[in-house]
């Protein structure tokens, strides 16, 4: 990997740091990529939507308002965003199939995982500004993560 999210803070003290409170789930430890965003409550319609689409290497980023009682990516969707080009998911809310996420060449970081699926009531906001971990996410910023953190700027880095 040419970069790692401490190198990024050193060279660019103005990157937002997103609060530690996600783990890694995916098999993808590090990923970046322009942002797109998502929110909604215990409903995934709008995440399975926009995985579904051509991802060009963005990250989606999911405001679940933090609920710890529904799932809102799995197997399926993850399987579906790898296969259309995503880099990966930043979800301030709960994954599932945790050891089918570990398998798949996606970066995938998230508060926790649970076993329930969500309700589909196509329920939600995508290209939203969202916050959460002390940071504001909005569509098209840079998201860089890594095991060491989550960063966000206004544009692309420069990284080798």
């Amino acid at each position: 990997m040419p970069w790692t999210t401490p190198d990024l803070c050193d060279a660019h003290p103005q990157l937002a740091v997103a609060e530690p409170l996600l783990r890694s789930f995916g098999g993808r430890t590090a990923f970046c990529g322009r942002i797109a965003t998502v929110r909604c409550h215990e409903d995934n319609s709008r995440v399975r939507e926009l995985a579904g689409m051509p991802g060009d290497g963005r990250v989606m980023v999911v405001d679940g308002g933090g609920s710890l009682k529904r799932a809102l990516l799995g197997d399926q969707i993850a399987a579906s965003a790898v296969k259309n080009g995503w880099a990966g998911f930043v979800i301030h809310g709960c994954v599932r199939d945790v050891e089918a996420l570990a398998a798949l060449p996606l970066g995938v970081h998230a508060l926790a995982a649970c076993p329930m699926k969500t309700e589909k009531r196509g329920l939600g906001e995508a290209d939203v500004t969202v916050a959460f971990a002390g940071v504001v996410f909005a569509p098209g910023q840079w998201l860089y993560a890594d095991g060491n953190g989550i960063v966000v700027s206004q544009e692309a880095l420069p990284v080798s």
